[in-house]
């Protein structure tokens, strides 16, 4: 029967791309086994409840192949008609061009980008390790589910899959099961032409179980081959499927214009005789097909009742927890949590960094299901918790995770963390190498994690490693990703206020920007840090000439500036922009009331690239920024060459006046 849901498949999946006009139907057709193997037998999952805390996750890596996880998910029972597969690639339909989290139901992650929807399933893996170890007790096993994923060559050849495989075997995350599309394709023809490593041998070297050499079509063949992962202890598994891209076709299987573009008339009807189906109707589903999965739909239905049974005997035997559960899943935080940390006493000067360690630790101890960690950073990026274990092999209690010098993946993990539930992640690393981690900080931002970004050693003023380190674009950079909340504290009082607005935030990421040297405390004139509304001001003054924004460092270097107008019988408003996107969100007469007389010059302050606070200045206003590489060298004698001096910037803005 199975291989009849197989042959359903295919025909749904060819007939999606062709009434399209567009898509990707090679490899739904020729994954169409693999993808009904898991979806009508091995999988655990609900299709009437998809967001079942221990159901099993499958991740389509390579998501060009949308049309297979939709007629997967349509056939099985999911909230997704006939119609909507008909609507695959048209705008505002249910089936987009790559799956969408959030957006179609059943959809576990958001994949396109090569290899971030691998990253993510590894995420998703030791996730569940750690809530079974966690929540789990000798009478009930309430957390206990595989992780499933399909990735094909151009996955296998991105970096970030690298990186997540060598941290997945060395984590022994058992319950992923990754299965390899190896049909020796790419866009460009056959693979030989630039991918001929052994991935065997690869895979083998990162301490993962291989099965080697499974006909990717031979269901018998798969699900042995599922069934040898799933015995494995202390390694992942890596199934290598050799398949045909679209299998069945005429002149185009094993070919790489069955990639990216419709099959065409003529050979989906070549296909169709191959395998059965009627070749004169479109979107096929035989009544055999339809009744087996009823059939099944109700199994799985069963499955989850007896879980929900079970877990509401765990439920009434550990009440405390329960409600620690409850707390993750639904990131509920402790009503007197701004009261803890505002009262978190810090001594200044410090770098906000520090602050930010101090506050993350606070923070820790408040919430338990905060988890996180750096890309082998951490003494730097001051985010390790010292009173918690780490996370390994032997320890999935911990809550610090050693990512090791592997950014890409672990963003991507942080998001499969986080889409998995249960847990709340925060990763870091210097704020110039938030470049190598950037696709994964924008598909948090597109699928709305809450994953917190930690970026720290901010601007020319880290000195002596000199350009290489020293970021210059970043800040500005980051702020065009949108739904991406960056915020750049000023001192201590600000760094803390970060934090709790970053783990208020849960419809998407925030980046901490953070300094290396120290910075002053400072003297505001409401003792209430204000920073909700993205911007206030630190220091009024009514007849002022000039107002004067900045963030992070520069706020208490406008202080310095201040001060030296003030001597030359020229006075200034202070106001600190913490997070300019927020700020210019508000209502106008806000931002107006912030930013002063119109009349006054206003001077935009930031180490970094300064072309985004125009929005905030008048033709004829001053923005002092860093537009060019640093040097090496101390950090005071590097900002004195590129000009951010107390007195240079005084000169400038005299001259302006």
């Amino acid at each position: 029967m199975l291989k009849e849901v197989s042959n359903v498949v295919r025909g749904l999946s060819a007939d999606m791309v062709e009434e399209a006009g567009s898509g990707h139907p090679g490899l739904p057709v020729g994954c169409a086994d693999i993808g009904s193997l898991l979806y009508s037998e091995v999988m655990s999952h609900d299709p009437t409840q998809p967001e079942w805390a221990n159901r099993d996750r499958f991740v389509l890596s390579a998501g060009h192949g949308s049309a297979l996880l939709y007629s997967l998910l349509h056939i099985t029972g999911y909230n997704l008609s006939l119609d909507d597969l008909k609507n695959f690639r048209q705008l505002n339909s249910k089936t987009p061009g790559h799956p969408e989290y959030g957006h179609t139901p059943g959809i576990d992650t958001t994949t396109g980008p090569l290899g971030q929807g691998f990253s993510n399933a590894v995420g998703m893996a030791v996730t569940e390790k750690m809530l079974a170890e966690k929540y789990n007790t000798t009478d009930h096993q309430i957390v206990d589910h595989h992780t499933y994923t399909l990735l094909g060559d151009g996955c296998m050849m991105e970096g970030i899959v690298a990186e997540a495989a060598s941290l997945a075997g060395h984590l022994g995350l058992d319950k992923l099961v990754a299965i390899y599309d190896d049909n020796d394709i790419s866009i460009g023809g056959n693979t030989d032409i630039t991918f001929t490593e052994s991935v065997a041998d690869r895979f083998k070297a990162y301490d993962w179980h291989v099965v080697e050499d499974v006909d990717g079509h031979d269901l018998d063949a798969l699900r042995a081959a599922i069934a040898e992962g799933k015995e494995v202890i202390d390694k992942p598994t890596l199934i290598m499927a050799n398949t045909h891209i679209a299998y069945g076709a005429p002149t185009k299987q094993d070919t790489s214009s069955a990639h990216g573009s419709p099959l065409g008339e003529d050979e989906i009807k070549g296909l169709k005789e191959e395998f059965g189906l009627p070749t004169d109707e479109k979107f096929y589903i035989s009544n055999k097909v339809k009744e087996f999965l009823n059939q099944r739909k109700e199994e799985l239905q069963a499955e989850r009742a007896a879980w929900e049974e079970e877990f509401a005997a765990w439920a009434k035997a550990n009440p405390e927890l329960k409600e620690e559960w409850d707390n993750g899943y639904n990131l509920e935080l402790p009503t007197d949590l701004q009261d803890v940390v505002e009262k978190l006493e810090i001594d200044t000067p410090i770098a906000t960094r520090k602050a930010s360690g101090a506050t993350l630790r606070e923070m820790a101890d408040q919430v338990p299901y905060l988890v996180g960690g750096s890309a082998d950073l951490a003494p730097s990026n001051k985010t390790y918790l010292n009173k918690y274990d780490e996370i390994q092999q032997d320890n999935y209690d911990g809550r610090n995770f050693r990512f090791g010098v592997r950014e890409h993946a672990m963003g991507a993990i942080a998001n499969g963390i986080s889409l998995h539930q249960g847990l709340r992640p925060f990763v870091a690393t210097f704020l110039v190498f938030s470049d190598y981690l950037r696709p994964a900080v924008r598909m948090s931002a597109l699928m709305n994690q809450p994953v917190v970004y930690v970026f720290t050693h901010d601007s020319v003023y880290i000195g002596e490693d000199g350009p290489t380190h020293q970021p210059v674009e970043q800040i500005e950079s980051l702020r065009l990703i949108p739904n991406l909340d960056v915020i750049r504290p000023a001192d201590e009082e600000e760094t803390k206020e970060a934090w709790l607005q970053a783990m208020e935030r849960t419809d998407g990421p925030t980046a901490l920007i953070l300094t290396r040297q120290d910075l002053p405390h400072l003297n505001k004139d409401n003792k209430v840090v204000n920073m909700s509304q993205g911007g206030y001001v630190v220091k009024e003054e009514r007849n002022a000439e000039v107002t004067l924004l900045a963030s992070g460092s520069e706020v208490s270097l406008a202080t310095e500036v201040a001060e030296m107008l003030t001597a030359e019988d020229v006075l200034s408003r202070i106001v600190s922009i913490p997070n300019r996107d927020k700020f210019l969100e508000q209502e106008q007469s806000y931002i107006q009331e912030v930013l002063g007389d119109e009349d006054n010059l206003r001077v935009a302050i930031e180490a970094g690239v300064g072309n985004g606070w125009h929005q905030l200045l008048k033709l004829d206003d001053l923005v002092v920024s860093v537009d060019q590489f640093g040097a090496s060298g101390p950090g005071q004698e590097v900002a004195q060459q590129l000009g951010f001096t107390t007195q240079k910037i005084t000169e400038d803005i005299l001259n302006q006046l």
